[in-house]
């Protein structure tokens, strides 16, 4: 059974910095792409940034391009999200996730944990 446990969320001031982390169990982590969504308040599912097996290469969403990067210990099982000059549009609910079968690593579904909340406010 696939387990996603995030951390690393709370209330930081614009401009400042975030590092997400996520444990992962219960598969083969060196084996699969990770990623991170995010969900705002009254709004869907937002793909943010994945990452693949060996880390050699990562993409982004244009909104969080230049300020968030990934990256990954395969020794650990887990994946980070730094988030730097953070903006009140990044609040979010913002989960780890692994592309559930036959879905994509872009557009999902994924399997994902219980999530870890950013919030950007002065």
């Amino acid at each position: 059974e696939v387990q996603l446990v995030e951390s690393g969320g709370g209330l930081v001031q614009p401009g400042g910095s975030l590092r997400l982390s996520c444990e992962a169990s219960g598969f083969t982590f060196s084996s699969r792409a990770m990623t991170w969504v995010r969900q705002a308040p009254g709004k869907g599912l937002e793909w943010v940034s994945t990452i693949n097996v060996d880390g050699s290469n990562t993409n982004f969403a244009d909104s969080v391009k230049g300020r968030f990067t990934i990256s990954r210990d395969n020794a650990k099982n887990t994946v980070y999200l730094q988030m730097d000059s953070l903006k009140s549009e990044d609040t979010a609910l913002y989960y780890c996730a692994v592309t559930a079968p036959r879905g994509t690593w872009r557009y999902g579904p994924w399997n994902r944990g219980q999530g870890t909340q950013v919030t950007v406010s002065s």
